[in-house]
């Protein structure tokens, strides 16, 4: 059995359990995903099953990657390998729905975070900024000193400073699975996962669930 999918993030709701309480879930729109190609061990040096999710018409792809997907019989956007109990028992054009999870299940989700632009340090790190008072009048958001002095006579690898903020893949882990509704191929998850709507996700069983 695959252990993930691909689907995209609608957005969030609310909803009520059966005591009453409320809880906050984020919709997703998984698969269905086709399996396109089969990785074993002996072949490959790795056991995995590659799956596509979005099909698009053929002018959107190139023709090596139509001669890639004909085994699969389908025309798909996007490409992805998981890992599988037993990758050989899968071929391509196998079918694989959001009925793979169920409620109560733990998930580990991974996309790309919103990105914020280039940010100072005060909104990326969370630096306090200088003072307001004491004759200083530009110095309110700076980052202050970045040096030690003589030794090292240089700047640190890592150091926090003002750069591109957010845009990097992001994976929350342990996240629960509320409900599956097969019929609309959604999946709703407890809390938030990375990215903006309609931003590409990929689902799999939580490894340290």
């Amino acid at each position: 059995m695959v252990h993930g999918m691909l689907g995209r993030k609608v957005g969030m709701m609310q909803v009520f359990t059966e005591k009453g309480e409320v809880v906050p879930v984020t919709v997703i729109n998984a698969g269905p995903c086709v399996v396109t190609q089969v990785r074993v061990a002996e072949r490959d040096g790795y056991d995995a099953v590659q799956i596509g999710f979005e099909e698009v018409p053929a002018r959107k792809l190139t023709r090596p990657r139509q001669g890639h997907l004909k085994p699969a019989g389908v025309l798909l956007r996007i490409l992805r390998e998981f890992s599988a109990d037993h990758p050989q028992d899968h071929k391509p054009g196998d079918v694989i729905k959001v009925d793979l999870f169920q409620p109560g299940q733990k998930v580990d989700i991974a996309g790309n975070s919103k990105g914020r632009g280039f940010a100072g340090v005060v909104k990326r790190h969370g630096f306090r900024g200088g003072p307001k008072t004491h004759g200083q009048s530009d110095r309110h958001r700076a980052p202050g000193s970045i040096g030690a002095g003589t030794t090292p006579g240089r700047v640190w690898k890592g150091q926090k400073m003002a750069g591109r903020m957010g845009g990097k893949r992001v994976m929350v882990q342990n996240l629960e699975v509320v409900d599956v509704l097969p019929e609309k191929n959604l999946i709703l998850v407890k809390g938030s996962v990375p990215g903006a709507r309609n931003g590409l996700l990929q689902i799999r069983k939580a490894v340290k669930g």
